[in-house]
């Protein structure tokens, strides 16, 4: 049995104390306000029961984000207004949970790509590395480039490490100016699955930049067109970049509209991994359950006397 509790225990051992406080006149009545306290402190609690066996990566396996941090990823245009780099936090937390027990790392790329942190079975640590990224400001951005990332790609993979790897790159495959797309088929040969993933629409995305000024809110980055008029500047998702990298990789392409999107290639890889090497890149552990909602249902019911109660009262 373990305990995954919603708000720190102190916290919420201090709220109880505060609704003790107000002490109802009866003793019925008093006796239920304290029940209705020590069932939101248990609920509180989550409590989690072991639930038998269920399967686990093992820590042969590697997991490598590459992500985008460039400004674009600012963009406001995931899931009607939210910004690409929040969605890909979430999505990235949420792959780390459908492969309990691998290693994870995160390389990013923009005006330069370098690696945030080496291979960690912490998730706590990974997720905090995500949170680092929050896209270039104006002062630094020099524009978006894809090819970049390829060659510290390579290099990070190209190592003595004998796992299983997997491999997610991040990014709206925007790239500015001229540049053509180099190919990343290199890479292939250092790499077991993985996925590309897309962010952004083809309508395009604001996106607030720091200023540096004393201003306390950014504001959206613009820019001049041939008359001179100032405009809205707007990211627009290049799928046929992405799609590129992903044929060059020999993976598959997930243009990411909402979290589940990745869910049929999560199966995908985790069967590929059991198939590749079932006696070393799976176990079985004990799993956990919630059991938070056992205690739900007294607690609505004593709410629903109460209501009744005072209802009558008024």
């Amino acid at each position: 049995m373990i305990i995954n509790p919603i708000i720190p225990v102190w916290l919420m051992g201090i709220l109880c104390v505060i609704l003790l406080f107000f002490k109802r006149k009866g003793t019925v009545h008093f006796i239920r306000q304290i029940i209705i306290v020590i069932l939101l402190f248990v609920i509180n609690l989550r409590i989690m029961v072991g639930d038998g066996n269920t399967k686990t990566v093992t820590l042969d396996t590697d997991v490598l984000f590459v992500v985008d941090n460039t400004i674009s990823m600012l963009a406001e245009d995931y899931d009607g207004d939210q910004r690409r780099i929040d969605a890909v936090r979430a999505d990235c937390r949420y792959i780390m949970e459908q492969l309990p027990g691998a290693s994870f790392s995160v390389l990013s790329f923009g005006n330069t790509a370098r690696t945030l942190l080496p291979y960690t079975i912490d998730t706590n640590t990974v997720a905090s590395a995500l949170d680092s990224l929050n896209g270039q400001t104006t002062l630094y951005a020099t524009g978006t480039s894809l090819n970049i990332v390829a060659d510290t790609l390579e290099e990070s993979l190209d190592n003595d490490r004998d796992n299983y790897q997997l491999v997610f790159l991040i990014s709206d495959g925007e790239i500015s100016g001229d540049e053509k797309l180099k190919s990343y088929s290199k890479i292939r040969e250092y790499i077991d699955g993985g996925a590309v993933l897309g962010y952004g629409t083809e309508k395009g995305g604001k996106m607030k930049a720091g200023a540096f000024t004393n201003d306390d809110e950014p504001e959206y980055l613009t820019y001049y067109d041939d008359d001179f008029d100032e405009k809205t500047a707007l990211s627009k998702i290049d799928e046929d970049n992405l799609e590129s990298i992903a044929d060059d990789l020999g993976v598959s392409y997930v243009h990411m509209e909402k979290q589940s999107d990745i869910d049929d290639e999560l199966k995908v890889i985790i069967n590929n991994m059991k198939n590749a090497s079932p006696n070393e890149d799976v176990t079985s552990t004990e799993g956990y359950t919630d059991t938070y909602y056992i205690f739900v249902l007294p607690l609505l019911l004593l709410f629903i006397v109460d209501y009744i109660y005072y209802r009558r009262k008024i």
